[in-house]
């Protein structure tokens, strides 16, 4: 009988530590995360050569980068993926604008078009409406 409380007992404690145990809330990927995750869906999707990766990841890596710049001015990143707030939406339309234009100019027109089907699955989804 011993025996049986004192398992009762330790499974108890331990399951307590693990309540008491601070969650840590997810971290948000990194920029190198996020240009790792973009550049293999481009690739799985499209024929890259070696050169027409590098200039897609260093494109997607800029544009990461402003991004971060971009949600970062009030000192804090928010969580992702909100959509920008409506005063910068002409800074990341304009860096969207960039990062396509250095991938156009790396891939022949026919895995451009393709690009440009894909690049909509790669945005992330609008919030829900607020009701």
């Amino acid at each position: 009988m011993q025996v049986k409380t004192k398992l009762l007992f330790s499974a108890m404690l331990m399951g307590l530590t693990a309540f008491t145990q601070p969650q840590q809330p997810p971290r948000p990927p990194g920029t190198e995360e996020k240009v790792k995750h973009v550049t293999e869906k481009i690739e799985k999707e499209i024929s890259l050569t070696a050169a027409q990766k590098n200039q897609i990841a260093a494109a997607y890596k800029d544009f990461f980068s402003e991004m971060d710049k971009l949600r970062g001015k009030e000192g804090k990143l928010p969580p992702p993926p909100p959509p920008p707030p409506p005063a910068d939406k002409a800074a990341v339309d304009r860096l969207s604008k960039a990062r396509d234009a250095k991938i156009k100019a790396s891939l022949s027109q026919t895995q451009y078009e393709k690009y440009v089907q894909l690049e909509k699955s790669l945005r992330p989804p609008p919030p829900p409406p607020n009701n």
